[in-house]
């Protein structure tokens, strides 16, 4: 049986839900299966489903690392490489590619690309629950954000670059379309994040928040504003998912095309219809051993084609 700690990402989390994330194979209907046949086994003994996690609960999971599923290449999907050396690759990132494989989604993934030129990432992960499912992969954009993205070629460069984002040493830039005309020309945003109930999405954490709260700090400048709309430059100082769109939604300055965090307030301003959030990441920056590194990619066509549509102020 694999033995796993529950350290800080666990913890609040339902052991159904939680398993359900991090074996991204398996749907939350088999992992509640696996659970009901005492094949997880909580502190020693049987657990329900439906238990709360808590910090340094120890968890024993028998024949789910057993039926790994395989990780194929995928060489139809083309990446488009910004940089790249024996440590690192750096790419720009379409909208509509999801970074890494899940239940529902096992072939057509960047990851399943990256397999396909470079094998050698293979075995570049921590060891933790299916991470041989995201080789290489030290950060993540949602599937319809765009942008620069850095991927680890080695194993040194997978610790460090892991340190370094852990640790906020590595600076990243957005940019955002969204709806409003924001009134200020920069800001900071400091509201803390929680999981939404269903863990499907976070939410602006309040005092009953029954899930485990984490703070999150986004700046944000204005780069130009349009009758009804804004074009953002921001820089998360935290690393929380999702957290520029719920920040920013927060304001009810919801990114345009957002239909998780902005559908009800954008369905009465945006009357321009967007196929996905546009939230672009332009730059990416950070020193790894002694040399320093920064890239930057442009604003992606349909960024470009939107803002053409708009009237400036």
């Amino acid at each position: 049986m694999e033995k796993i700690v529950i350290m800080e990402k666990g913890v609040g989390k339902r052991i159904d839900k939680f398993f359900a994330e991090e074996f991204f194979l398996y749907s939350r209907s088999e992992i509640v299966k696996k659970i009901k046949e005492g094949k997880v086994l909580l502190n020693g003994k049987e657990v329900k489903p439906k238990y709360i996690l808590e910090e340094g609960d120890e968890v024993k999971i028998e024949d789910f690392s057993h039926e790994q599923k395989k990780l194929l290449p995928n060489e139809k999907i083309k990446i488009k490489i910004v940089f790249e050396d024996e440590n690192i690759l750096v790419i720009n990132k379409p909208a509509g590619l999801q970074v890494h494989p899940s239940d529902y989604q096992q072939t057509d993934t960047l990851t399943n690309a990256l397999l396909s030129k470079y094998s050698e990432i293979t075995g570049v992960h921590d060891g933790s629950v299916d991470s041989y499912l995201r080789p290489g992969i030290v950060h993540r954009l949602d599937k319809d954000t765009s942008g620069v993205m850095v991927i680890a070629k080695s194993i040194e460069a997978f610790d460090e670059l892991k340190k370094l984002f852990k640790s906020r040493h590595i600076t990243k830039k957005y940019l955002a379309v969204v709806c409003g005309e924001v009134e200020q020309d920069n800001g900071v945003i400091e509201k803390p994040m929680a999981r939404s109930a269903g863990f499907s999405k976070q939410i602006i954490a309040r005092e009953n928040t029954k899930t485990k709260i984490r703070e999150a700090t986004t700046h944000y400048a204005v780069i130009k504003r349009y009758e009804g709309y804004s074009l953002l430059e921001v820089v998360p100082k935290t690393g929380r998912m999702h957290q520029i769109r719920v920040h920013l939604a927060s304001l009810n300055y919801p990114i345009v095309g957002d239909v998780i965090y902005g559908s009800k307030i954008s369905s009465k301003i945006d009357k321009k219809i967007a196929e996905r959030q546009l939230l672009h990441a332009k730059t990416l920056s950070f020193n790894l051993g002694e040399k320093h590194y920064k890239f930057s990619v442009k604003m992606p066509k349909d960024f470009k084609d939107f803002l053409d549509k708009l009237k400036e102020k």
